[in-house]
């Protein structure tokens, strides 16, 4: 029997692997420089944590969630996406404490699971890396979050981008918006899918969201929510635009776009990506404000705001616009080893190497020595040392470098002592 991975998962093999390592030590350094720190949330969370933050209307609870109950009866889910486990280790662990710094900045990278049907870019186990920022209610903030985002998309070397936002409003807001858009849908009712059908009054704002072409011409002409900001909004919103323009970062403003989860409020973003081959899933990036999540899940009144975006679409991105991953596979040195006397020798000097902070690797087929030096060659090995029996005999091994050809002998016992200051003397610039 031929077993297969199961439906809308991959396995990662090295050569790609080196494309994510890429991506995720990016998204560190990046991130670091803004002062995040990372958190690790469990993989599976209490059903609760997820169906309260999230929504029970949405798409995520209502169809996409992996839960079961496990062998204590407990209903736990695999975590659909990163924020409500993450504000729920906030509260749990009392990070809003008087000790601890505020905004108080975490980034997250892992799998998350979606039962949903498997395409390009959107699988059932995919990968996020995202950012939160509890405890700051300023319209700064939202744009630094913003800013760094489109920054970590830069060092990645990915410039087909742009930043689309817009405000869900406060509670005021909503509740006026709600109605008018209430009001509007059911006069276009039967015009419109099953499912939107079903959501206008369960949650009227996931109408907008709507991807079923039945529902386009009803949603483009549904009334904007820009038109029913309440002052503190209104004011709050233009705070946003402002900075960024005084910032220089463009920007284009969707009054659709509602972002897909519940816990939402005032400032939403997307960045898309212009790239040609992107398909449908032009959405690399998204975000925006959370005010009322962390008391939601038991803790005190906490604004937040965060991001996040997901690996296998960053990758899609970077090969649709062409950018060069660096290989960060370097071999420092390759140790030829001729003769079977030469088995254990050989592993003495590339444990040496390593223990030097170096990397190096050796033969371990029984091969030839053409075949050796062939495989140095094929790995870029920056030095060749070659240990023949006549050499094991006289306590010496050949260092040769690859770029300059030049090679010496050295005494083992030098090797074994200082190996840096060797490679330092073969590697060190020539000049004549």
């Amino acid at each position: 029997m031929s077993y297969q991975r199961p439906k809308g998962t991959n396995d990662i093999l090295p050569g790609e692997s080196n494309k994510w390592q890429f991506v995720e030590e990016t998204a560190r350094l990046v991130f670091s420089d803004y002062q995040y720190q990372e958190i690790r949330t469990p993989i599976f969370e209490h059903y609760e944590v997820i169906a309260r933050s999230v929504g029970d209307t949405t798409d995520i609870v209502s169809k996409e969630m992996y839960d079961f109950h496990d062998k204590g009866e407990r209903h736990v889910t695999l975590r659909p996406e990163g924020t409500a486990p993450i504000v729920r280790a906030y509260v749990e662990n009392k990070l809003f404490g008087p000790e601890f710094k505020k905004p108080y900045k975490v980034y997250y990278t892992g799998p998350m699971f979606r039962y949903e049907r498997p395409q390009k870019g959107r699988l059932r186990q995919f990968h996020q890396i995202g950012v939160e920022a509890f405890g700051s209610e300023n319209p700064s903030l939202d744009v630094e979050v913003m800013a760094m985002a489109m920054d970590f998309f830069k060092q990645l070397g990915i410039n087909q981008l742009r930043l689309v936002i817009n405000t869900l409003g406060d509670k005021e807001t909503r509740s006026n918006y709600r109605q008018a858009l209430i009001e509007y849908l059911e006069a276009h009712e039967a015009e419109l899918s099953e499912d939107s059908k079903r959501r206008l009054h369960e949650n009227p704002l996931r109408v907008l969201d709507s991807k079923d072409r039945k529902d386009q011409p009803v949603v483009a002409d549904a009334p904007s929510i820009l038109d029913y900001l309440s002052d503190y909004a209104k004011k709050y919103f233009e705070g946003v635009t402002k900075t960024l323009e005084y910032l220089n970062i463009p920007y284009e403003i969707d009054h659709r776009m509602v972002r897909g989860l519940d816990y939402y409020n005032h400032t939403i973003f997307e960045i898309m990506s212009d790239a040609p081959g992107m398909g449908a899933q032009t959405t690399i990036c998204g975000g925006g404000r959370y005010d009322g999540l962390v008391e939601e899940l038991g803790g005190p009144e906490t604004p937040g705001i965060g991001f996040a975006m997901g690996i296998e679409r960053i990758l899609l991105t970077l090969e649709q616009e062409d950018v060069m991953v660096p290989d960060a596979t370097n071999l420092d040195a390759y140790v030829v080893g001729l003769g079977e006397a030469t088995n254990m020798e050989t592993l003495k000097v590339v444990q040496a190497i390593r223990g030097f902070g170096f990397s190096a690797d050796r033969d371990f087929m029984g091969r030839k020595a053409k075949a050796q030096f062939k495989t140095a060659d094929k790995e870029g090995a920056k030095l060749v040392l070659t240990l023949g029996e006549d050499e094991l005999a006289n306590g010496v091994i050949n260092v040769k470098d690859s770029a300059t050809r030049e090679e010496k002998a050295f005494p083992l016992a030098d090797l074994y002592e200082n190996f840096a200051a060797i490679y330092d003397e073969m590697t060190a610039p020539k000049f004549d």
